[in-house]
C-alpha cells in the first residue's frame, strides 16, 4: 500500500502522539507497505518567539499553509493511495481528502466533551470550545474509522456530525516490554533509586497532572485507607512534579510524610515500580485507554481503578477491585474516598493463592494488548477500505 500518513506538528509538544505515529510507520514499513508522512512546518511559528503569540502563529502554519500545500500535492497521487490520520484531533485536514480513501485513528474525546460542558472538572475558555468544534465539524467529514477502545468509538459515534461507513476498534499494543520481576527484587531495585523504605510494599500511581488522571483523588483515598489500616505503607506517585493545588492538599496530610511524588524516574524502572506495587491506584475520572492498567496487568500488578469505560473495559474480566468515579460535589468526596479504600485493604488482606489467582486473570486479560495483533488488525482495515 501507498499510505500517507498525517501527523502533528513537531512543534507541538507531545509524546504518546508521536510515538503512536512512529509505532505505525516502523510496523507498516517493516511489511513492506510506503509511508509517507505529511506535516506542518513551523514557518509562521518561528517567526516571533513570544509564548502568546507562537499558538496563533502555528494556527497559521497548520489551518492555512498547511491546506494549501496539500491541495498542490494531492494532483499527483494516484487513486489507490492511503490517507492515514493518526488522530482525530487532525480533522480540520479531513475535508481536503474526503474524497479519496482514508482512515481516522481515534484516541480519545475528552477536549471536546469538556468543550461541550459534559466534564464540570474541566471548563473549557470560549476560544478553546470553538477550536474543539472546528476539530468536529473536520473529523465529521470523515467515513472510516479506527478507535483504540470501544468507550472511544462510542463517543465517536456521539459526536460525529454525518454517516459513518466504517467503525472498528483496534487495540493498541504495549509499546514495551513488561515482564515478571520478584517483588522483594523489584521493590530493593527501586528503594536503591529512590531512597525510601518500600519493604512491605506500597501504592503506586503512574499519571500526570491532566484532570482525569485524578492525582487529587489518588490523595483522599490513601488518607482514607490510612485511617483504616496505619501501618505505614507508603504511597508513589510517578509522574511530573504536582500542581500547585496538588501540593497543598498534600501539605494538609497528616501522611505526607509517607507520600512521595517520584518525577523524572526512568523507563527501566517503571516496570520494577509495577512488580514491588501491592497495587496500582488509578481512579481515573475518564480515559481514552487507560496505558497504566494494562502495564501493571502484564507486570503482575494488582489494579484498583474505576467502574467506568473504558477503564473497566481495559481491566476486562481481571475487574475485581472497582470503584465508583469521583464525585464532582466536594462534600461528597470524603464518603466516595472511604469506600474507595476498602479496595485497598482488600488488595492488601488477599492470601497468595487469591493473590495469584487475581493475578492469572490479569495475564490473561492483557494478551488483548499486543503489538503484533494490534498491527495485523489495522493493516486488515487498511486494506478493506482500499478494496471500497
Amino acid at each position: 500500500m501507498k499510505i500517507i500518513l498525517f501527523v502533528h506538528p513537531n512543534f507541538l509538544i507531545s509524546q504518546s502522539m508521536p510515538r503512536y505515529a512512529n509505532l505505525l510507520i516502523n510496523e507498516l514499513e517493516k511489511r513492506g507497505h510506503e509511508i509517507e508522512v505529511w506535516q506542518p512546518k513551523a514557518r509562521f511559528y518561528n517567526l516571533l518567539n513570544v509564548p502568546t503569540l507562537k499558538k496563533w502563529l502555528g494556527y497559521i502554519d497548520q489551518f492555512f499553509v498547511f491546506p494549501l500545500e496539500v491541495k498542490i500535492k494531492l494532483k499527483k497521487y494516484p487513486s489507490d493511495t492511503l490517507f492515514v490520520f493518526a488522530d482525530q484531533a487532525l480533522g480540520p485536514w479531513v475535508p481536503l481528502i474526503k474524497n479519496r480513501p482514508h482512515v481516522i485513528h481515534c484516541h480519545d474525546f475528552l477536549s471536546l466533551k469538556s468543550a461541550l460542558g459534559k466534564v464540570p472538572e474541566n471548563p473549557t475558555s470560549f476560544s478553546g470550545k470553538i477550536y474543539q468544534n472546528f476539530i468536529r465539524k473536520g473529523f465529521s467529514k470523515g467515513k472510516y474509522f479506527i478507535s483504540i477502545s470501544q468507550k472511544t468509538k462510542g463517543d465517536l459515534h456521539e459526536f460525529h456530525f454525518g454517516d459513518i461507513s466504517s467503525s472498528e476498534v483496534c487495540y493498541n499494543g504495549l509499546n514495551r516490554e513488561f515482564k515478571i520481576i520478584d517483588s522483594y527484587k523489584a521493590r530493593k531495585e527501586l528503594e536503591n533509586r529512590l531512597k525510601i523504605n518500600l519493604s512491605s510494599g506500597y501504592i503506586l500511581h503512574i499519571g500526570g497532572n491532566q484532570y482525569y488522571k485524578n492525582r487529587k483523588g489518588v490523595i483522599e483515598i490513601y488518607e482514607a485507607f490510612r485511617v483504616r489500616n496505619n501501618d505505614g505503607i507508603p504511597l508513589l506517585l510517578i509522574g511530573p512534579k504536582p500542581t500547585d493545588k496538588l501540593k497543598n492538599l498534600y501539605n494538609k496530610s497528616k501522611y505526607k510524610e509517607d507520600i512521595h511524588f517520584i518525577t523524572d524516574l526512568q523507563d527501566e524502572y517503571i516496570n520494577a515500580a509495577y512488580c514491588g506495587a501491592t497495587c496500582l491506584l488509578f481512579p481515573s475520572l475518564d480515559e481514552g485507554f487507560g496505558w497504566p492498567i494494562a502495564e501493571a496487568m502484564a507486570s503482575g500488578c494488582l489494579v484498583v481503578t474505576t467502574d467506568e469505560a473504558p477503564m473497566n473495559e481495559v481491566v476486562g474480566k481481571a475487574n475485581n477491585f472497582l470503584i465508583s468515579r469521583m464525585p464532582y460535589n466536594e462534600k461528597l468526596v470524603s464518603d466516595w474516598a472511604y469506600r474507595a479504600s476498602e479496595k485497598l485493604v482488600e488488595v492488601k488482606e488477599l492470601s497468595d493463592n487469591e493473590k495469584e489467582i487475581y493475578l492469572n486473570t490479569g495475564f490473561e486479560s492483557v494478551k488483548r494488548f499486543n503489538t503484533i495483533v494490534a498491527i495485523n488488525n489495522i493493516e486488515k482495515v487498511y486494506k478493506s477500505i482500499l478494496k471500497k
